[in-house]
C-alpha cells in the first residue's frame, strides 16, 4: 500500500503547532459512502490511536436512509444493535485541505474484545480475497474512473426542488470540450488540487456526454489505496461542490441521457513487481491473464451484485451505449463488458460495467475473487470480440434488474463459496431491503401515466 501522506509524528506536531485541531476517524458503509466520527485532535492522539473507537453495528445493517431493516445476522434488535471496533489505519493518515485544521483517516472493522474483523465490511471483503491471490504469488493493482453530473443547484436547492428541475453545469455535450470545461473549471481545479493536498493523485480532467457530466481520473495503485483513494475523492468533490453552492451527483442513472460510469482498470503483477497478464499469447496476453480474463467473465453474471449493487444502477444498461452488456473481451473495443487497454508492462483489463454508485472494495474484490477463479479451474479464454459486442447473439449478458443480480448471486455456489456464506447473506440481505423499498414507492413515471388517464 502506499504510504501515508501524513506521518503520526507529523500529525502531532501539526497538532502541538495549533496547526491541525480536528480528526476524523472514517469507516466505509455497504454502500460504499464514509461514516464515522470528528475527534478532538489531541483526544484522537491520546487515546484513540492505540484504542481504537466504537460505532453501532447497524452502520452495516441499514438501508441509504439510514433506517435499520431487517434480515441482517450481525446487527438487530434482537441483538441490541451493539457496538463494532473501528481500528485506525495509520497508514491512511492523511490532510483534508478542503476543511480547515483537519486530518482524516480510514478504520478497519472488528468486533470489540478480541473477537475478529467484521467479515461483512467492504475493505475486509476485499482483503480476504487479495489473500487469496497472494497465495498464487501476485499482487492487483487497480484505478477507478468515476463520472459524475455537476449542478449548479446547492444539495439544499435540489432536495427542495425535489430533484427536479436543477441547472447543469453545462448545457450541451462537452466531451473532451476545453470551452465547455472551462466554464466549471474553477470547481475541478480545486478537486483536483485538494485531492493532491490529501494524498491523491490526479491525472486529468474531462468532460463528458450528459449534461454537466465530467470526469477527474486518479492514478492506479494497489486494490486496497485505490478503494480508498476511490471513497475519500467522492466524499470530498461533494463536500467541495457544496462548499461552492454547487452539487453533484454519483447516481449511474440521473436521467434519460448518458449515465454515469466507474470503468474499473485492473492488473496483477508477479512476485518481482513485473506484469503477470503479459505474455505471448492472443493480444499479447500471459497464459495467466488469458485465465484471469476467462474467470471474470465466467463470474460476472453471478457477481453483478457487487458491480451493480443498486436499482438505478440497471437503468443505466441502455443498448448501442457506452455502457456494454455483452459479457464479451476485445482489445481495445469499448462495446465490450472487459476492455483490453495500455501496451506492455502497462497491460489491463478494464471493466467496463460498473457504475459511479458501486462500492470500490467489492466491486475490486469481485474482480480478484473472478481472476482467482480463472487461475485456479485453469479456465480457457474464449475468442476476442473484433467487432460490435451488441450484436453478438450468443454472448452473455449484464442482468437487466437488481433482482435478477439477486437471484443469480443467491444460487450461485461460486459467490457463497469464495466470499463466505456470511458475506454471501449479508449482500443479498441489502438487495432484498433495496427492492422491497423500491416495490412499494409510487414513482413520478406512475403519476404522470396513470392520474388523469387511467
Amino acid at each position: 500500500m502506499s504510504r501515508a501522506p501524513l506521518s503520526l509524528e507529523e500529525l502531532r506536531a501539526a497538532v502541538a503547532a495549533g496547526k491541525l485541531d480536528t480528526v476524523v476517524l472514517a469507516m466505509v458503509d455497504m454502500q460504499g459512502r464514509l461514516q464515522g466520527k470528528r475527534l478532538h485532535a489531541p483526544f484522537f492522539l491520546d487515546q484513540v490511536v492505540d484504542n481504537g473507537s466504537e460505532g453501532c453495528d447497524y452502520l452495516l445493517a441499514v438501508d441509504v436512509d439510514m433506517n435499520t431493516v431487517d434480515g441482517y445476522e450481525m446487527s438487530s434488535w434482537d441483538r441490541g444493535y451493539g457496538d463494532i471496533a473501528m481500528v485506525p489505519d495509520l497508514d491512511t493518515l492523511r490532510r483534508v485541505p478542503w476543511q480547515p485544521g483537519t486530518a482524516m483517516l480510514l478504520s478497519d472493522l472488528a468486533w470489540p474484545g478480541g473477537g475478529g474483523p467484521v467479515v461483512a465490511s467492504p475493505r475486509q471483503i476485499l482483503r480476504r480475497q487479495l489473500d487469496r491471490l497472494a497465495a498464487h504469488g501476485l499482487t492487483a493493482y487497480a484505478g477507478t474512473e468515476l463520472e459524475f453530473v455537476l449542478y449548479r443547484d446547492s444539495y439544499e436547492e435540489a432536495w427542495r426542488r425535489g430533484y427536479r428541475e436543477l441547472t447543469p453545469a453545462n448545457q450541451y455535450n462537452v466531451d473532451y470540450s476545453l470551452l465547455g470545461t472551462a466554464r466549471v473549471e474553477p470547481l475541478l481545479r480545486r478537486i483536483r488540487n485538494e485531492m493532491a493536498g490529501a494524498g491523491l493523485t490526479p491525472e486529468s480532467a474531462k468532460g463528458e456526454c450528459n449534461l454537466g457530466q465530467h470526469e477527474i481520473a486518479f492514478r492506479y495503485d494497489e486494490a486496497v489505496a485505490c478503494a480508498d483513494h476511490h471513497v475519500i475523492y467522492k466524499n470530498g468533490a461533494k463536500e467541495i461542490a457544496a462548499q461552492e453552492g454547487m452539487s453533484i451527483t454519483f447516481m449511474a442513472k440521473p436521467n434519460a441521457r448518458e449515465g454515469n460510469s466507474c470503468h474499473i482498470h485492473f492488473s496483477l503483477r508477479d512476485a518481482d513487481g513485473r506484469s503477470a497478464m503479459l505474455g505471448d499469447g492472443p493480444a499479447h496476453l500471459s497464459v495467466t491473464g488469458q485465465r484471469v480474463l476467462a474467470g471474470l467473465l465466467d463470474t460476472m453474471r453471478e457477481f453483478s451484485l457487487f458491480f451493480a449493487p443498486n436499482i438505478n444502477s440497471y437503468k443505466r444498461y441502455q443498448p448501442d451505449s457506452f455502457a456494454p452488456t455483452a459479457l464479451r473481451w476485445g482489445t481495445d473495443n469499448r462495446t465490450c463488458a472487459l476492455r483490453l487497454a495500455g501496451h506492455g508492462e502497462g497491460m489491463r483489463v478494464e471493466n467496463r460495467v460498473p457504475g459511479a454508485d458501486v462500492n470500490p472494495y467489492l466491486a475490486i474484490a469481485a474482480l480478484v475473487a473472478g481472476a482467482v477463479h480463472g487461475i485456479e479451474r485453469e479456465l480457457e479464454l474464449g475468442p476476442e470480440c473484433t467487432g460490435n459486442a451488441y450484436d453478438d447473439p450468443s454472448a452473455e449478458r449484464v442482468p437487466a434488474t437488481l433482482r435478477d443480480a439477486l437471484d443469480l448471486w443467491q444460487s450461485s455456489t461460486i459467490a457463497r463459496a469464495v466470499f463466505g456464506d456470511e458475506v454471501h447473506a449479508h449482500y443479498a440481505n441489502m438487495a432484498r431491503v433495496e427492492l422491497k423499498s423500491f416495490d412499494a414507492a409510487v414513482t413520478d413515471w406512475e403519476l404522470t401515466r396513470g392520474f388523469e388517464r387511467l
